[in-house]
Formats: structure tokens, C-alpha cells, sequence
């Protein structure tokens, strides 16, 4: 069994008039991949960024244990120095910051990413070429102007460059179109391959899915995960949505659940 990597354990958390997450455990060995699935609205991105330390999230109880340290009141900035790696459904644009010295940047602030110029710009070249991504994005303001695809390939290329321990990966095929979508499951075929790292995918689609080698699945309903399991949950959510749990959660609360 995996070493513990991030440890979820009574996670309550929301904004500071709305309670989001209720009580939720969760755990992710290293070098696992873990699936969090669920309906729109059901809470599964705010996980994603209360464990990377959004300050827009405030925790009301318990912790986020991450590679054995106690990161529940860390910085975002100090996570990924940690080694926790987040995409986000609708990445920001920077204008007047150029694509290759934002990334120079961010590799300098790791002291085990640290290299020289030239063979910064060899590692760069060899992912673009894997991801089949022309170096003329390196002259580009970050992100500005880049459709939705282009913003998603130059996450993959941010995930191989870091290497992280945890990748969190935020719906990362929303509104994708077939190419682009390619070329974000190669980035993420090379992550598990090259990095070794954990991997937690945010989706309420299993067309991602398809190709990656799930160790567990886990269920969001309402801000509670209500379900945990292997990888055959995915086939039966495919097959017959997310109706059950609903109606579950709403029992467990003693709700009426229409026939």
C-alpha cells in the first residue's frame, strides 16, 4: 500500500457566509490517482482549492495534512513549494508577463528545479515537443488572448516543468475540443510516467478518464463526500449519472426523496 501522501481528515470549509464543505476525509497515497466526481455545484472545486490554500476559502474545522506536515494554515505559495500542483478551470491571464519568464521564474523558486539557462530552454523545448506545442507561445503574454485549449496546454507544460508530488487537476476537459484534449491526456500520461507523482482529477465527465489507470474513485454530493471506491464506480456513474447518491445524501438528512 502507498505512503500516505495528502491526508483530508473532518474538513469543513466554505466562504464567510456559505458553508461549502462538510466534514469531508480523504486520503491519497503517493503515486496514486484518485478520482473526485460529482455533480456541478457539488463542491469538488472548492476542495481543490481549499487544499491548495485559496484565501478566498476559509477553513472552519479540521486539517490537510500534505507529505506529513500540517499545511492546513500554509501560504498557497508555500503548498507548491511544498510540491502541490493545482490547474483551474479558467486560468488567469497576466498581461505584460511573457509565457518563458514566467516559467524561468517559477522553476528559480525551486531549488531542485534550478538550472542553467541553456538547458532550462532544452527542457522547455523537449515538453513542447511532446505536447506538440509551437515555442512561438514562449513569446506570448501568459495566457492573454490564448484560447481554452491553449490555456490547458500550457498548464501540462507547467505540470511537467514543476514535477510535482500532488497534481490537482481541476475539470481540465471543460469545453475542450478533441485536439486539445489529446494533447492535455498526453501531458498527463507523461506526469505519470516521468514524475511519479499523485495525481487527484476534479471531473463530473469520464471522457478523460478513459485512458488513466484509477486507483480510487470518490463522490461529492452537496459539499459531502457520500461515496468511495475502485475504479469500476466510474463505469456505473457513466452508465447512470450521479441520481443514487443524491437521493442517498438527502435520505441520510432525512429529506424526502421522491419515488
Amino acid at each position: 500500500m502507498a505512503s500516505e501522501l495528502l491526508t483530508i481528515s473532518g474538513l469543513s470549509a466554505g466562504t464567510e457566509d456559505k458553508p461549502i464543505l462538510h466534514d469531508i476525509d480523504l486520503s491519497v497515497g503517493a503515486g496514486e490517482t484518485h478520482v473526485l466526481m460529482g455533480p456541478n455545484g457539488a463542491g469538488k472545486s472548492t476542495l481543490g482549492h481549499v487544499i491548495m490554500g485559496d484565501p478566498v476559502y476559509k477553513v472552519s474545522s479540521g486539517t490537510v495534512t500534505f507529505d506529513g506536515q500540517d499545511v492546513t494554515d500554509l501560504a498557497p505559495d508555500r503548498r507548491s513549494l511544498a510540491g502541490i500542483f493545482l490547474s483551474y478551470q479558467a486560468p488567469v491571464e497576466v498581461p505584460g508577463v511573457p509565457l518563458y519568464s514566467f516559467l524561468r521564474t517559477i522553476c528559480q523558486m525551486r531549488p531542485e528545479l534550478k538550472t542553467t539557462a541553456r538547458k532550462f530552454r532544452q527542457r522547455v523545448g523537449q515538453i513542447m515537443a511532446e505536447l506538440d506545442m509551437d515555442e512561438s507561445f514562449l513569446t506570448r503574454e501568459l495566457n492573454v488572448g490564448f484560447s481554452g485549449g491553449e490555456k490547458k496546454k500550457v498548464e501540462m507544460l507547467q505540470l511537467l516543468l514543476l514535477r510535482p508530488k500532488l497534481a490537482i487537476l481541476d475539470e481540465t476537459d471543460s469545453g475542450l475540443d478533441v485536439d486539445a484534449l489529446s494533447i492535455v491526456s498526453k501531458g498527463i500520461e507523461a506526469y505519470r510516467r516521468d514524475c511519479d507523482g499523485a495525481l487527484l482529477m476534479i471531473t463530473h465527465n469520464t471522457r478523460i478518464l478513459e485512458r488513466l489507470n484509477v486507483d480510487r474513485t470518490h463522490v461529492m454530493v452537496r459539499g459531502h463526500l457520500v461515496a468511495e471506491g475502485p475504479a469500476s464506480m466510474i463505469d456505473d456513474i457513466d452508465r447512470n449519472g450521479f441520481g443514487a447518491y443524491e437521493d442517498g445524501l438527502a435520505a441520510s438528512q432525512g429529506e424526502k426523496v421522491e419515488a
